[in-house]
């Protein structure tokens, strides 16, 4: 009986959705009494978890446990959350423990094998995948030209007084985000606050080419082509049936041809 409970998709999909709520829960009980309620439930379904572990080791073997992909991630999950488990049994709380945060934040991963349940997952990391490995030269120049504007507006800006320039990094990270096009018209307001009327047409004008090449175009043409690539697949299987359904008819009207020149003769 319990063998077939923890063999069963259902009973763990639900013991998922019961333990991402108790951890979305922890954040609205600040009272220590609930949250230590909480914690003991949410250690209660981690120790669930390592049960279903031991039973499909014991059902499937370790070997054919670990041919399948799903159940790599399930493990690693698992593991990951064990931590937190041993510091609330040991009461390591007690101790000012830097690593107890972490303990806390790596029990959360345990949410992560909802994906494990999504229809058609497996065909939707296959696009996927595909899609970063055609668009990854794309990628890679995007950043480039990224970079090349963090240069130039590094160099332009830099003694403008302005917090988006104020270093390399930081001048990268503004760039980036004048690219997606959110709160990009901030940036040069703040640096043309002590620009002539002159300086500032330039400085606006530079600014929209920027959004323009890199926002507008160039996220969109990253996008198209990442698209474009995670759905091949279904292009290609579209295209396989049209040639498919071409040879057929060929064969069909040689077959006629073939029969009306009998009947002529």
């Amino acid at each position: 009986m319990i063998k077939r409970l923890f063999l069963n998709d259902v009973f763990i999909l639900w013991l998922i959705f019961l333990n991402s709520a108790i951890l979305f829960l922890g954040g609205y009980f600040p009272n220590e009494n609930h949250r230590f309620l909480l914690t003991i439930a949410d250690n209660v379904i981690t120790t669930l978890f390592i049960i279903e572990l031991v039973v499909k080791f014991k059902e499937l073997g370790i070997r054919c446990y670990f041919a399948s992909s799903w159940n790599k991630l399930d493990f690693i999950l698992i593991i990951l959350s064990i931590p937190a488990l041993i510091a609330f049994i040991l009461q390591l709380n007690v101790i000012d423990f830097s690593f107890l945060l972490v303990f806390r934040v790596l029990r959360v991963f345990k949410a992560f094998r909802f994906f494990k349940f999504i229809p058609d997952i497996g065909n939707l990391l296959k696009g996927v995948q595909r899609a970063l490995k055609t668009s990854v030269f794309v990628f890679l120049g995007f950043f480039i030209y990224i970079f090349i504007i963090r240069i130039l507006s590094y160099n332009l800006f830099q003694n403008t007084g302005s917090d988006y320039f104020s270093n390399p990094l930081i001048s990268l990270y503004s760039t980036f985000k004048i690219f997606t096009v959110e709160g990009w018209f901030e940036i040069p307001e703040q640096i043309t606050a002590s620009y002539s009327k002159f300086g500032s047409f330039f400085t606006y004008l530079y600014f929209i080419f920027v959004v323009l090449t890199g926002g507008i175009f160039g996220l969109s043409l990253v996008n198209s082509i990442f698209v474009d690539s995670m759905v091949s697949d279904n292009n290609d299987e579209l295209e396989n049936k049209v040639d498919k359904l071409d040879i057929k008819i060929t064969e069909i009207l040689k077959k006629l041809n073939s029969d009306e020149t009998r009947k002529d003769s």
